[in-house]
């Protein structure tokens, strides 16, 4: 396949270069300073260019909190990019995988979110992320919607490398365990991004890890493997509140993401904990 990723310099775009590379695709990448597709006349240029099979939208704007204070700028990205690649992927016949997030819903459900529960952000990074997923079903009805959630990664900034960090310079850590979602490792959604695309599926589906935990839960895993790595300053990892812990924007309460739909094609929700020890011996070897 000729690949194009946007957001190349993301944990996801990341991956997906070095995924699609080592399947032998076409490939070429866009870093965000070499292609802000929040600007329309440059997303065209870019897709007529590469006239790729597949576009995989991996830009986003992602700084939760700073995007309450952001909020035209979150837009721009998070809505108005992805119009742009939707636009200019019809009309170069080409397939678009676009990746949304748990952020979408207000995390009131007790069960895990199924692809079809209306969506209710309580955020301005989730009211823009659902307002990229309109758009992009506006102007390209068989496009792909891949939602996924707390993604992590050897690359860029994530939890699993903040959590590590603190852990080598405090004694003890703090972590929110009334806040329940799916860690999902970026190798593993690309791979999964990656093999729905050579399908030529579209629609919504959701993929993340598995089993669901908190992210005291997640902190505590973390902690513990890489405490068999290298030793650690961090002795224990308290549970706190989402109220022990304030922040601008609200975070789900429940964010589980339902995949029974994507593995009913054969894509089985991966244990997050693979992922993590991947991790781990990349960034504590």
């Amino acid at each position: 396949m000729r690949v194009l990723v946007t957001g190349a310099d993301g944990q996801v775009g990341h991956a997906l270069i070095g995924r699609a590379t080592a399947a032998g695709h076409d490939v070429a990448a866009h870093a965000r300073a070499g292609l802000d597709i929040a600007d329309a006349d440059a997303v065209y240029a870019r897709v007529r260019e590469a006239r790729p099979d597949v576009v995989f939208n991996a830009a986003a704007y992602t700084a939760v909190d700073k995007a309450e204070s952001e909020p035209d700028r979150a837009m721009a990205v998070n809505a108005d990019g992805p119009a742009h690649l939707a636009a200019a992927c019809r009309e170069v016949g080409a397939r678009l995988v676009h990746f949304s997030t748990d952020y979408v819903f207000d995390g009131l459900k007790r069960g895990a979110w199924v692809e079809s529960d209306p969506v209710g952000p309580t955020s301005v990074y989730g009211r823009t992320k659902a307002a990229g997923e309109a758009r992009v079903r506006d102007a390209l009805p068989d496009a792909l919607i891949l939602r996924t959630s707390w993604v992590f990664s050897a690359h860029g900034a994530n939890f699993v490398k903040t959590m590590v960090r603190l852990a080598l310079e405090r004694d003890a850590l703090r972590v929110v365990a009334d806040q329940h979602g799916c860690p999902t490792y970026a190798g593993d959604i690309a791979d999964a991004a990656l093999a729905l695309a050579a399908r030529g599926v579209g629609g919504t589906l959701h993929f993340a890890g598995s089993p669901p935990t908190t992210w005291h839960g997640f902190a505590t895993r973390i902690v513990a493997s890489a405490g068999r790595r290298r030793p650690l300053r961090a002795q224990r990892v308290d549970a706190i509140t989402t109220a022990d812990y304030p922040t601008p924007a609200r975070r789900p309460a429940n964010s589980v993401l339902d995949c029974a739909a994507v593995e009913a094609l054969g894509i089985p929700a991966p244990p997050w904990e693979n992922g993590l020890e991947a991790v781990l011996g990349e960034i504590l070897p």
